[in-house]
Formats: C-alpha cells, sequence, structure tokens
C-alpha cells in the first residue's frame, strides 16, 4: 500500500490524514552546540590568561635579578633564579612590622565597616521613618564625589584633633561606608517584611531583630562586604601615604617604596615584596569565596 492509497482511504473515510512521524534530531544542531561550547571554553580561557599574565610576570620576576626585570623581550624563564630575594627581604626592610599594620588597619576597618554599614542598612530597608528614602539617597549620592574632593578638609580635620600620624585617623576615616549601607541595604531588601514583623509581635526590639533574625540570613551578603573592604583597605596606598609618616606606623604598600631610591630602584625586591602582600588577600579570597558568590547570587531566604 502506497502513500496515494492511504491518502484516498482517509479521504474516502473522512478522516484527516496522518501527520508525519517527527524527525529525529539531527547530529548538525549537536555539532553546533557542542562547537559553541568549546569557542566559549577557548575565550574564556585566553581571557583568563589575559587576567593571569601580569600577575606571571610579577611571579616570575620576583625570583630575577634588578637589571632581568625589565630585558626586552620579556624573559619568561630567568637565566639565573634568585630565590634568596625572598629571605632577603626581610632583613633588608622591617616587612614583618608592615604586614602586621596593613593586617590590623584591614581586619579593624573591616569589622566596623560590616558593623556600621549592616546596621544603617537595616534602618533604610525594614524602619519606616520620614524622610528615610531621600536621606538614604543623599547618603548613597556621596559615593559619586570623588575622594580628591574632600581629602584636604579631612586631614585638616585630622590634625587639628591631633590625629595625623595615627591608625586612628585612617579607622575613623573608613570606619563608615556608603557602598557598604547600598550593598547591605539591597540583600535587606530581599527578606520578606513577615520575618520582621512576625519578631516585633513576639516582642524582639530592632536591635534583636537585626542581631538575631537579619544577621543570620545574610552571611553571604556580610561575607561580600567584608571581602570587598578589607581587599581595598590592605591594597590603599594614598591613605597611609598622606596621614602616616612614622616609619613603624607604614602599611606594606607604603613600605615597598623603600626599594625605590633616587637614581634608581629595586625592581626584584619590590616584585617579591608585592608576590607576599598579595598572599593574604588570595588565602581570604579562596576561603570566602563561596559566602561571596552567594552573596552576589542569591536572595535571603534560606
Amino acid at each position: 500500500m502506497n502513500t496515494t492509497t492511504l491518502r484516498k482511504d482517509s479521504t474516502e473515510t473522512g478522516a484527516p490524514p496522518a501527520a508525519p512521524a517527527p524527525a529525529p534530531p539531527g547530529r548538525r544542531g549537536e555539532l553546533g552546540t557542542t562547537v559553541g561550547r568549546v569557542l566559549l571554553y577557548a575565550g574564556l580561557i585566553v581571557l583568563a590568561a589575559a587576567i593571569l599574565l601580569p600577575f606571571g610576570w610579577m611571579l616570575i620576576s620576583s625570583v630575577k635579578t634588578d637589571n632581568a626585570v625589565f630585558t626586552v623581550p620579556i624573559q619568561w624563564i630567568p637565566e639565573e633564579f634568585r630565590w634568596q630575594n625572598f629571605t632577603e627581604i626581610w632583613t633588608d626592610i622591617p616587612l614583618l612590622t608592615y604586614l602586621g599594620n596593613s593586617l590590623f588597619l584591614s581586619v579593624t576597618i573591616t569589622v566596623l565597616q560590616v558593623l556600621t554599614g549592616s546596621f544603617a542598612a537595616y534602618g533604610f530597608a525594614k524602619m519606616q521613618f520620614p524622610g528615610r528614602d531621600a536621606l538614604f539617597l543623599g547618603y548613597i549620592a556621596t559615593i559619586a564625589v570623588p575622594w580628591q574632593a574632600y581629602m584636604v578638609p579631612q586631614y585638616i580635620m585630622m590634625e587639628k584633633i591631633g590625629l595625623v600620624n595615627t591608625h586612628l585617623s585612617l579607622i575613623l576615616l573608613q570606619a563608615f561606608g556608603a557602598f557598604g549601607v547600598f550593598l547591605m541595604r539591597q540583600f535587606y531588601m530581599t527578606i520578606p517584611d513577615e520575618i520582621s514583623e512576625a519578631a516585633r509581635l513576639d516582642g524582639l526590639s530592632e536591635y534583636g531583630i537585626w542581631a538575631r533574625m537579619i544577621l543570620p540570613l545574610s552571611k553571604p551578603a556580610l561575607a561580600s562586604l567584608a571581602l570587598l573592604t578589607f581587599v581595598n583597605t590592605w591594597n590603599d596606598y594614598m591613605g597611609p601615604f598622606i596621614y602616616l609618616t612614622d616609619n613603624d606606623l607604614w602599611t606594606v604598600q607604603l613600605g615597598l617604596r623603600q626599594f625605590v631610591g633616587m637614581y634608581d630602584a629595586r625592581y626584584a625586591m619590590i616584585m617579591t615584596g608585592s608576590v607576599l602582600s598579595v598572599l593574604p588577600i588570595l588565602v581570604i579570597f579562596l576561603l570566602g569565596q563561596r559566602y561571596f558568590v552567594q552573596g552576589i547570587a542569591t536572595s535571603g531566604i534560606k
């Protein structure tokens, strides 16, 4: 029985013609998907290599001699490996003191920014009071003001109260941040208001709601803010450069400046110190990357 007979029989009986069987998925679509995935991964690998290239150059330069750092073309495999750079740097400059100062400032400022930012964000997100939105908008607008615009007035204030050349000046100036308030407030907005309303009915105060209800739900956002604040404080150069003049108070970013002389610079030791200064940030990011990704990609509902 051929196709013409089937169509004739279906026409005579009044039944609709049978639909053709769906064609099996072709290999062309699967091949296109595979090729697209390969191209995507290849592009990501190239992009990752481009991002890591400066870090790799810094790592290799840390075991070179000074005159081999800026050779043209770049020597990716140095002729002489100076592993003693990582031991000499501890005696050439008080690197341990600088690292300790950087760690103290970074941890202190991070804790204060997380505390003040999360507490202020709770007021802007979960409490009702006149002018709340206008106050939040004005506070966030300060992010657009460059630091150079109020750098001099801040220094004059610190000088008048006698806090120049102290760590306390940097701590007070960086203990509050509009970006941290904005980040935490946006995260708090994803937490249903019914949670805080139920806690109020149970008799909790606003401090109790913030500490016992909101903060436990905000660990990813808190970790994100802590990581960003720590990295920004650790890498800060201009702040310590302006306010700290005593060598015992310098951070590691200022300490590496000692390898820059009037007529020459010890570039290999600068790279060695830079590698050592990156290690704490790398460790902290590896420990907190899971919470950092969650703080960006998830809401406050568990």
